[in-house]
């Protein structure tokens, strides 16, 4: 787990390709004495395995599905990343709960000045999108913000200078790709008021037993 406070922007030193595989390299500022073999990295939010590390960078492999739902296919050799290590128990949640865990790519659609921040607005599936709430977390490339608006099929957050500054926002303009991680919460009482597949309820609370308690 991550909290969605960049630690670092780290550079794409190489991405190499096979017919099933890709081997990300990232150069950081993160001591590689704080590196251990098998940990995990979140690399513009996805949460990647370290398989090598030395001399200033780390590698990791990155699986098809990883590749085919998020931007990390539109990386090159130069390219910045936003670098989170994992969360350590005990430690500060400043962010909120992410899991590294993209659930799709989203694109600014608009970038405006509001007084001392700016306003990003993405566009996203409806797939996705029915789970952004408005003031609810959001993580963006890996960056825990909060969301401001949403519409049917975009969400806009408010960017204030010191995450632009700190991390890969400051690359982005209209146009862009970035990926998405919604808050886990949503997904979890959506499969859990969903149906069993023979078409019983999954659990005895649904919109009926809100409504009938005074909930709805």
């Amino acid at each position: 787990m991550f909290t969605g406070l960049i630690e670092d922007l780290g550079t794409v030193r190489e991405l190499r390709k096979s017919a099933d595989s890709v081997r990300l390299t990232v150069a950081t500022g993160i001591p590689m004495s704080e590196i251990e073999l098998g940990e995990s990295i979140a690399v513009n939010g996805i949460c990647l395995t370290v398989v090598a590390f030395g001399d200033g960078q780390f590698s990791a492999d990155v699986s098809p599905e990883t590749v085919s739902r998020s931007t990390l296919a539109f990386l090159v050799p130069g390219s910045r990343v936003n670098l989170e290590r994992a969360l350590r128990l005990g430690g500060r949640l400043g962010g909120h709960l992410v899991s590294g865990h993209v659930d799709g790519v989203g694109t600014v659609v608009s970038l405006t000045r509001d007084g001392n921040a700016y306003r990003f607005t993405f566009r996203l599936s409806a797939e996705v999108n029915r789970y952004v709430v408005e003031k609810g977390s959001i993580a963006i490339d890996g960056i825990s913000l909060t969301v401001n608006r949403v519409t049917e099929d975009t969400f806009s957050v408010a960017i204030i200078p010191h995450t632009l500054a700190e991390t890969t926002l400051k690359d982005r303009q209209v146009g862009a790709t970035v990926n998405i991680e919604t808050d886990i919460i949503g997904k979890y009482v959506e499969r859990l008021m969903g149906r069993a597949p023979g078409g019983e309820p999954r659990s005895p609370v649904d919109l009926e037993f809100l409504a009938k308690h005074g909930f709805l």
